[in-house]
């Protein structure tokens, strides 16, 4: 069995989050993570560098100034106009979902909502200044919309129409439950007779209950075998390498919208890795070790279930697309790895909302500096580990607008509560991040772009994705601000292999969890031959046939289609069974 590596010396420059402090660089990280508590964990050393940018460049542009004032006397006026106007009469259809409601065209508070689409209009142009640089422009321009978004006037009862008039036809009773609503919230107490949202989907019992058995568990991850469903399977297994920012069971939700039941279905052999959910004492476990411990020893494992020449269909969701890429492009250089020969070949390899190039990372790289990882550090050195809450208010900050304010005017202004569904109970069930880990991943990733740029060092040596071979079917999704779908595009640039690209509806999330039968799904999909000519993002959507509906059977028909000849299904052999799937792994929860 593997273990966790040892420490090694960070590159020149690069320092490693799990080096021996002194006494001073003590003193630094309780101050910065004290200090975090206050600031939503966001670097106020970013920020300030950011506002300082915009600022000294604004001042010293007065052309720049007389554009903004002109602008805003523009938008001044349309405001002033814009009595009993819709935005639809003007050919642009309101996407607020606050805004939407027929009472928001009449006055005054049609004007109330132009005037804010115009302040929101204002602020896209004047966060930016001639000479400031892009990441600045970016952290400047979405912050300015943070600000226009607590201050709409959706949030305030004296500005909503809906909830003056839900206050008067309810006798104020929506108000007061709304009130109800954010107490509870805010103190962690349900109210009384309220029944429990998230744990009305319980794993093992709702979710995450295609059968199946763990068959290999090592201290990071269990594998988990799910039991055949068909006479026959193609020989070669599929391997699927999730995220370790979520629970694996995103890919085995309720059974109507379960991938794995839906390939076992269909006559595939389906392995899943679940990941261990960290505590304090894994705070050094590297990326080296996720690899090793995850992907490798998985591919070993699933070697011992059957014939080690077999090889897999190796399958990766978001950053577990990442990980399995590395791992993919360290056995392909000369050498290989540690042990090849004791582990599983690759027979294809699928990557679903998976970057390998973050030269654009989308709105995630607001939060990716050398300030904003420094503060992370402090953070994640004094805890050991960043924790899920942590997490996830990342991802409030980027989709504030539909998580927070949207959200909040329903529950707390008009006294709803939203319906919980397999996916938001999953969503709650966050998961953490070692320490060493993340330091790593977002420095060599995120911020240097290594993998892209062939200076990721895989177990001390680099990998070039230019060595990878095996056909692959890449998925992005339209609406994905995690993995954006032309950021998932640019592999094309890295590698000749054979690619086959879809482009499919819905976001990081729904986009992938897009089961057959699901309303209002589309893909486009597309294959680029081995060593063929590059095709810039814009022009292959434009031309890449699209189809209704999802585009699972489209994927499950290139597996079988690089698969051999079905035969005769064996069971999971008794003596390798360690435990009923789901397992222990994907139970382990920490208050925070």
């Amino acid at each position: 069995m593997a273990q966790p590596s040892d420490p090694s010396p960070a590159p020149p420059g690069r320092r490693a989050a799990h080096a021996a402090e002194t006494p001073t660089e003590k003193l630094d990280r309780l101050v910065h993570a004290g200090g975090a508590e206050f600031t939503g964990g966001l670097s106020p050393v970013s920020l300030a560098l950011a506002a300082a940018d915009w600022a000294w460049h604004l001042g010293v542009s007065p052309g720049r100034q007389l554009q903004l004032a002109a602008l805003a006397a523009r938008l001044w006026a349309d405001t002033l106009h814009a009595h009993g106007r819709a935005p639809e009469a003007d050919g642009v259809p309101d996407e607020d979902p606050r805004f939407r409601h027929d009472a928001w065209a009449h006055w005054p508070y049609s004007q109330m909502r132009a005037g804010f689409h115009n302040a929101e209009a204002f602020w896209r142009e004047a966060s930016w200044a001639p000479g400031m640089t892009a990441h600045h422009t970016d952290l400047t321009r979405f912050f300015a919309r943070q600000w226009l978004d607590m201050l709409a006037p959706a949030n305030w009862p004296a500005t909503n129409p809906l909830v003056l008039r839900d206050a008067l036809e309810s006798g104020g009773t929506r108000l007061r439950q709304g009130a109800r609503h954010w107490l509870a919230d805010a103190s962690g107490v349900p109210l009384p007779g309220e029944p429990e949202r998230i744990p009305a989907f319980q794993v093992g019992r709702d979710v995450a209950v295609t059968p199946g058995a763990v068959v290999y568990r090592n201290p990071l991850i269990e594998l988990i075998r799910y039991a055949p469903q068909t006479p026959t399977v193609h020989p070669e297994p599929v391997l699927i390498v999730p995220s370790w920012i979520m629970k694996y069971y995103i890919l085995d939700l309720s059974p109507h919208n379960s991938l794995v039941r839906y390939l076992v279905g269909r006559g595939h052999t389906v392995y899943m890795l679940s990941w261990r959910n960290p505590d304090a004492a894994d705070s050094d476990l590297s990326m080296d070790d996720y690899l090793r411990l995850g992907v490798l020893d998985a591919l070993q494992a699933v070697a011992t279930q059957g014939d080690r020449k077999t090889p897999v269909h190796a399958v990766g969701y978001c950053l577990g697309g990442t990980l399995l890429a590395i791992a993919a492009a360290a056995m392909a250089r000369a050498g290989g790895v540690a042990e090849q020969d004791l582990l599983s070949p690759l027979k294809t390899l699928t990557l679903l909302a998976a970057q390998t190039d973050f030269s654009d990372p989308g709105e995630l790289g607001l939060f990716i500096d050398e300030g904003q990882i420094d503060l992370l550090d402090h953070i994640t050195r004094s805890q050991g580990y960043l924790s899920g809450k942590q997490m996830a208010g990342s991802f409030q900050f980027l989709h504030s607008r539909d998580l927070v304010w949207a959200r909040r005017m329903r529950e707390y202004l008009l006294g709803e509560r939203d319906q919980s569904n397999d996916l938001m109970a999953w969503n709650a069930d966050t998961t953490r991040m070692p320490a060493r880990m993340h330091h790593e991943y977002l420095t060599e990733l995120y911020l240097h772009n290594a993998l892209a740029t062939h200076n990721y060092c895989a177990e001390g040596q680099a990998v070039s994705l230019a060595d990878l071979q095996p056909p692959m079917f890449l998925v992005g999704t339209q609406r994905d601000h995690v993995s954006p779908w032309r950021s998932v595009y640019k592999l094309h640039q890295l590698c000749d292999a054979e690619i086959t690209f879809v482009l499919a509806s819905g976001g990081h999330n729904a986009g992938i969890v897009s089961e057959p039968g699901h309303p209002h799904r589309s893909y486009q999909i597309h294959t680029r031959p081995a060593r063929g000519r590059w095709t810039e993002p814009g022009a292959w959507a434009a031309k890449a046939p699209s189809h209704e509906g999802s585009w699972w059977p489209a994927w499950q028909a290139w597996l079988a289609r690089h698969s051999s000849r079905r035969q005769a299904t064996s069971p999971i052999a008794a003596g390798t069974v360690l435990c009923d799937a789901p397992g222990t792994y994907v139970l382990q929860r920490y208050k925070e």
